[in-house]
């Protein structure tokens, strides 16, 4: 069966919620920052005016100063942007109950049991978008295809405040020639090494033996030609899913490592710093404690990822690559 799935991704949605709370920002080069005197002076989101002046996440706030002489810098209110995340999926709840996040500001969504056709899947996408636009007063990307990689690969094709189709009939003359990087879980580590083989292009990466892939990446190599080849089958999991915990058998309750996101059980070797199963959980965690953890940083040295306190930000800091790294490698 045809299946029909939107992935809706919130433009520039730190800066599009402070330029909300804040109208005397609009059309303005905005960037939403970490605190200097905390040591996280980084930029956490830029306007669209921002990033037209070379602004990027991550710069250093001075950096980003020098580069847009003229930005306007404020600090990040996660309590608003976890509010305005949960209207968006109320918005997405209203077509379909399998509603998956992907991060605060961005959400898959399966709508086939409603729509027969890429027409009308396009149709619906452009109720969503509206619908933000109209109620929230922000704009959303909507990609439109018959998968999830495709679908999250669309609402990166045309931004802002668009829709892009990639349908059974257009998606290899449009998806293959894009570099291997545009698709998910394609970093650049990834990249580098699919470039030192001459694999350049997603459709590059569609054309290599799926056996020579596994050679190179193990069966993550194979993921990756299912995805370039527009074969992924994974659904969207409804808005209320929670993955099962399995049982282990013979082993002590107190010995059994869990994810503290998914409460998937992890492998019995893990290290001592892992605590995510996956970047994913890792990054739905960290949206959930923001605000909580933000908290923390005015009073202690506390690491960004386990919560630990120190009494020095160099141990801090230490502990916060250790735990992100160790939760990578997972």
């Amino acid at each position: 069966m045809e299946r029909f799935i939107l992935h809706s991704d919130a433009n520039s949605f730190y800066a599009s919620v402070e330029m909300l709370l804040n109208p005397s920002l609009r059309g303005k080069a905005v960037a939403v920052c970490g605190s200097v005197e905390n040591r996280h002076g980084i930029v956490l989101a830029k306007s669209e005016l921002a990033k037209k002046a070379g602004v990027k996440t991550g710069q250093a706030n001075w950096e980003a100063r020098e580069t847009c002489p003229g930005l306007i810098v404020v600090p990040p209110q996660y309590e608003q942007y976890c509010k305005f995340s949960a209207l968006l999926r109320n918005i997405y709840l209203r077509y379909s109950n399998e509603v998956e996040s992907f991060g605060m500001d961005e959400c898959w969504i399966d709508i086939t049991p409603i729509c027969n056709s890429f027409l009308e899947a396009e149709r619906i996408a452009d109720e969503i978008r509206m619908a933000v636009k109209t109620e929230l007063g922000i704009t959303v990307s909507v990609g439109v295809s018959f998968n999830k990689i495709f679908a999250k690969l669309g609402s990166d094709m045309k931004k802002p405040d668009a829709i892009t189709v990639l349908d059974d009939q257009n998606w290899r003359e449009r998806v293959w020639p894009l570099p291997a990087s545009e698709i998910l879980y394609v970093g650049r580590a990834t990249t580098r090494k699919l470039a030192k083989y001459g694999v350049n292009t997603i459709g590059d990466l569609a054309h290599t033996e799926p056996e020579i892939l596994r050679s190179w990446f193990g069966k993550n190599g194979l993921g990756l030609w299912v995805f370039a080849n527009g074969l992924d089958q994974s659904r969207v999991m409804p808005i209320n899913f929670h993955p099962d915990v399995k049982s282990v058998h013979r082993q002590k309750h107190k010995d059994v490592r869990r994810c503290e996101q998914c409460k998937k059980v992890l492998p019995k070797d893990a290290r001592k710093t892992q605590r995510f199963c996956s970047d994913k959980c890792r990054n739905d965690w960290w949206y959930n404690h923001q605000g909580e953890l933000q908290g923390k940083q005015l009073t202690a040295f506390v690491c960004a990822v386990c919560g630990k306190r120190f009494t020095s930000y160099k141990e801090a800091k230490y502990c916060s690559r250790v735990c992100f790294y160790a939760s990578r490698r997972s």
